[in-house]
C-alpha cells in the first residue's frame, strides 16, 4: 500500500494568502493524504476560509482537520501538528506558499525507491523582482542554502524522536542538522516541489535584524558541533538577503 502522507499547515492571519496553499493540497495528484490546518488564534478571516473547504475534502475522502487556539510560536504549531499526523511521512507547508500538483507523488514514489528518513527537493523562490528555482543539494560541507524547508519530508517514526526546539526563527534548520548529525537516512531529490513567497518573517529587512540573524543561525551551526569558520557563511547569507529583492 502506497504511503499515507500528512500534510500540516501552520497559519496566522494568512487571509491574503492560504487559499494557495490548502487549494494546493486539495488537487494534489496522489490520493493517500491527510491535512491538519493549525492556526494561531487569528484575527483576520484565516479559518472561515479554511472552514469553507470541508466539503471539497470530504467529497475526495481527505481527512481535513482545523484547530484554532493559541500558541507558543510558529515552531511550537508545528510541534502541535506533527503530533497530530497519522501519516508515515509528514510535510509542512506553511501559509504563505504551495505544492506543485504532483509533489506528494513525487515524495511517496521517492519513499518507495529508497526508503528515506529525511528527504528535500527544490523549491520556487517567489520575489517581486523574478523567481527562481534553489536547488537541494546534499554534501559533506552543510549550509542552508542547499536545503529547502517547504520541501522536506520527514517520516512519522523520526519525527518522535525530534521535536522543534520553540527557541527562535532557525529551529527548522537546528532539527535539520541534528537529523544529519546522527547519521540518519537523509535524501535529496532535485525536482521542484514547492513555491516559497518571499516576504515572511524570515525575509523582514532590517540592519539591526540581520545582525540578529546571523547571531542566531551562527549559534545552531555551533550548536550542532560545526567550525566557528561559519560565521562567515551566516554574515554573507543574511548580508546578501538585506541586498537582494
Amino acid at each position: 500500500m502506497k504511503p499515507l502522507i500528512s500534510i500540516i499547515t501552520v497559519s496566522y492571519n494568512s487571509e491574503q494568502t492560504i487559499r494557495d496553499t490548502i487549494e494546493s493540497v486539495l488537487n494534489q495528484t496522489y490520493e493517500r493524504i491527510e491535512y491538519r490546518i493549525v492556526d494561531g488564534a487569528s484575527s483576520d478571516q484565516t479559518v472561515q476560509i479554511a472552514e469553507s473547504y470541508r466539503e471539497r475534502f470530504a467529497e475526495k475522502g481527505i481527512s481535513y482537520q482545523i484547530i484554532s487556539e493559541p500558541d507558543q510560536g510558529i515552531y511550537d504549531a508545528m510541534n502541535k501538528g506533527i503530533r497530530l499526523a497519522a501519516g508515515e511521512l509528514v510535510g509542512l507547508i506553511n501559509s504563505d506558499d504551495w505544492y506543485e500538483k504532483d509533489a506528494l507523488e513525487s515524495v511517496a514514489q521517492f519513499y518507495e525507491e529508497t526508503g528515506f528518513d529525511m528527504m528535500y527537493g527544490d523549491v520556487n523562490i517567489i520575489r517581486p523582482s523574478g523567481s527562481f528555482v534553489k536547488r537541494a543539494r546534499l554534501r559533506s560541507y552543510i549550509t542552508s542554502r542547499d536545503w529547502n524547508h517547504p520541501t522536506t519530508f520527514i517520516t512519522r517514526e523520526l519525527y518522535s524522536r525530534y521535536q522543534y526546539r520553540v527557541h527562535d526563527l532557525f529551529d527548522d534548520f537546528d532539527l535539520m542538522l541534528r537529523i544529519r548529525k546522527d547519521g540518519n537516512h537523509v535524501k535529496v531529490l532535485n525536482k521542484v516541489l514547492a513555491n516559497f513567497r518571499f516576504g515572511g518573517v524570515s525575509t523582514e529587512k532590517s540592519l539591526s535584524g540581520t545582525m540578529e540573524k546571523i547571531r542566531l543561525r551562527y549559534d545552531v551551526y555551533r550548536r550542532n558541533g560545526l567550525s566557528r569558520l561559519y560565521w562567515f557563511e551566516c554574515a554573507g547569507m543574511e548580508l546578501a538577503k538585506l541586498i537582494i529583492r
